[in-house]
């Protein structure tokens, strides 16, 4: 036996889990739109993101401190705010903005452009092209995204659309220099210490929103601030920066358009908004769009 046969099953089995790891933080972040349009019955959109981040940071420092985790290089913080201001501050804020007049099924056309986008930005920030085959399957997963979730909207461009617009460029850096700084240091140090850089400022934010924003807490509201702050912001992106850094950041990209999709499940059944029967080929053209870009060159 080779050494190139002998590790041929560590490869396959490092794939595998990495495609689940990022497969499970797809599955969080699907529930994050309906969690959000819950978390506003209690709160206000600058003090629900404010708060959020606040919970998460704590969780997350709490880990940190817990393991004696040191600081990292100084050579990974500027890396480490371009994922704060990506992941844990613009896209949530601008997400939450947006869901105040959008519905959950339009809001998930960001969702939808987001894979072609983090691709984009990888293949900018690397250099690397991906082959003909991976766009072609990337942009008809897009397209086939975007013309349900539109359909589903009503197909009429609303006031929020420049916040998902906004939301898409700076999630997508975030995603990049989340999967880059992955495979230099853990995938939850990576949103630990983001997240423990806006620290400060959540909770500057956190005392300024609650004081102008009412809150009217119930049990929708505590229960969506607690998925976004822990489900989404800490255990989602730590198991998909995880992912991202062994299976590539263009290709578990891919993997994220199944996520409009999900949440247009999880808008039915939570927040008991109509799904049409489309639903199902959308579903099943998706899905085929995902399995060639999980096999083709990247």
């Amino acid at each position: 036996m080779t050494a190139q046969d002998s590790a041929t099953p560590t490869t396959s089995i490092a794939v595998s889990s990495g495609t689940l790891l990022a497969a499970l933080g797809v599955v969080a972040f699907s529930l994050t739109f309906p969690s959000t349009v819950w978390g506003l019955e209690s709160f206000g959109p600058w003090s629900l993101v404010a708060v959020r981040s606040v919970i998460a940071a704590l969780i997350a420092g709490g880990f940190l401190l817990a393991l004696r985790v040191p600081l990292p290089e100084r050579r990974h913080w500027a890396g480490l705010v371009v994922v704060a201001g990506g992941v844990v501050v613009g896209f949530p804020l601008l997400t939450t903005l947006a869901l105040q007049t959008s519905t959950t099924s339009h809001a998930a056309v960001v969702v939808g452009l987001l894979p072609l986008t983090t691709a984009a930005f990888a293949a900018l920030r690397t250099g690397r092209r991906p082959s003909r085959t991976f766009w072609l399957a990337a942009l008809a997963g897009a397209a086939v995204v975007i013309v349900f979730t539109v359909q589903q909207s009503g197909g009429a461009l609303q006031v929020g659309d420049l916040y998902l617009f906004g939301a898409l460029l700076v999630c997508a850096a975030g995603y990049n220099e989340g999967g880059r700084l992955a495979r230099l240091m853990p995938g939850w140090q990576v949103i630990g210490w983001a997240l423990m850089l806006c620290l400060p400022l959540g909770l500057a934010g956190s005392a300024l929103a609650l004081w102008v924003e009412p809150v009217r807490l119930t049990a929708h509201g505590a229960i969506g601030l607690l998925w976004v702050a822990a489900g989404s912001t800490f255990c989602g992106l730590y198991v998909w920066y995880r992912g991202m850094a062994s299976i590539g950041i263009a290709r578990a990209s891919q993997l994220q358009l199944a996520q409009p999709l999900l949440t247009l499940v999880w808008s039915v059944s939570l927040l008991g908004e109509r799904l049409s029967a489309a639903a199902p080929v959308a579903a099943a053209a998706v899905l085929v769009c995902i399995a060639v870009t999980q096999r083709a060159r990247i």
